[in-house]
């Protein structure tokens, strides 16, 4: 991909100690600002606000947006008009920590039969975790639902703790598989028993059973489910126009990463990152042949990545390819140069608050959410 023709001074500079808890807002990017706006290559426009939003898809050959809160509510906003409606029919959720609605995704029938995707934080038994689920997204005036919303997906096992949900969603581009990020729960050793799913990343068919020819395949049970593991909290999950899947996960105390998402891999959570624990002990950094793949790039210390997506548009033609993360303790916006599996240089854009989700729009403009805050959902275009 071509580099973008800024240069911005004090790339990965941190300006204050960071965590990478998601609901910490510590630790600031050092890069351009909006006081600096020779060095942004974009216009920034502000056109709506959310209540802790935490996901946005846009509706197929359409500007409408479904924004989800993670409070528990689903809006349809209207492209031309910016009027919106709240989605009724949507599941219960448990809004605690990181835990409440979280992903939205119209499905690869979605102009058939309006289904659409969400994911969320439940209650069983056992405890607390996540859930997908599916239902038809019926639209009337001045109104939407959503109809016979099924779960056909289960984080397994429910754990205590509101924490690492992960629960991220994407099809692959031919609509056959649906991949689910699992998070680690904040238990650390499941992320390296296939014996559940925790610390995944799962590959599933359209309705929820395990794809066939998984890695796993033959031991049967959730093992069955699993493309990859080893993962901390992967809030990030997208595939890139030609063909493979990336994913953007929190590390520790530093080592978030960027990941090239391959089956079978085993990306070495708790037993390897570039980071280390909050409590100050050492784990061991990622190093070839260790056994565990290791990230296309990594950042130490933390900006906290909460969402991925992958630039296919023409608008910012220079772009065309790269990946795009956003940035809570680091409140920016991150860009990072991919080449087929390899990532480049990255830019940081210094957004003044926590980026919660990064999507590409219709017209190839850029959209964010801001978690906090005014909750602003923000749309950006070339300068």
């Amino acid at each position: 991909m071509k580099s973008a023709t800024v240069a911005l001074a004090g790339l990965l500079a941190v300006l204050t100690t960071s965590c990478s808890s998601d609901t910490a807002a510590s630790g600031k990017l050092g890069a351009a600002t909006a006081e600096d706006d020779a060095a942004w290559p974009f216009a920034v426009e502000e056109v709506d606000t959310f209540d802790a939003p935490w996901a946005m898809a846009f509706l197929p050959d359409s500007d409408d947006l479904l924004v989800t809160e993670r409070t528990g509510a689903l809006h349809l906003r209207d492209g031309e008009t910016g009027e919106r409606v709240e989605v009724t029919g949507t599941p219960d959720v448990v809004d605690a920590g990181q835990g409440g609605l979280g992903d939205v995704l119209p499905g690869p029938t979605y102009d058939d039969d309006g289904t659409v995707y969400l994911t969320w934080a439940e209650r069983g038994d056992d405890g607390v975790g996540a859930a997908v689920g599916r239902a038809q997204l019926v639209t009337g005036e001045d109104e939407a639902s959503l109809e016979g919303l099924e779960v056909i997906w289960r984080q397994t096992p429910k754990t205590s703790g509101d924490g690492h949900f992960g629960h991220r969603l994407a099809f692959s581009p031919d609509g056959e598989h649906l991949f689910v990020s699992s998070g680690d729960r904040q238990l650390m050793d499941p992320a390296q028993d296939t014996g559940n799913t925790l610390g995944t990343i799962v590959r599933l068919t359209p309705d929820g059973q395990p794809a066939p020819g998984n890695p796993l395949a033959d031991e049967g049970g959730v093992s069955a489910e699993i493309w990859s593991w080893g993962h901390r909290n992967p809030l990030g999950l997208e595939f890139a126009p030609d063909g493979t899947l990336w994913s953007s996960e929190m590390g520790p105390q530093g080592g978030d990463e960027l990941n090239l998402v391959e089956e079978g891999a085993n990306y070495g959570w708790p037993e390897v990152s570039d980071g280390s624990h909050y409590g100050g002990e050492e784990i061991p950094d990622h190093a070839d042949g260790d056994g565990y793949a290791g990230p296309a790039r990594s950042w130490n210390p933390s900006i906290s990545p909460s969402s991925l997506m992958v630039y296919g548009g023409d608008l910012f033609a220079d772009w065309e390819g790269d990946a795009f993360l956003g940035a809570l303790s680091g409140e920016a916006l991150v860009r990072v140069d991919l080449d087929g599996d390899t990532a480049g240089e990255a830019e940081v854009y210094d957004m003044g608050e926590r980026i919660r989700a990064v999507e590409e729009g219709p017209d190839g403009a850029i959209w964010l959410l801001e978690d906090e805050g005014a909750g602003r959902l923000l749309r950006l275009t070339p300068a």
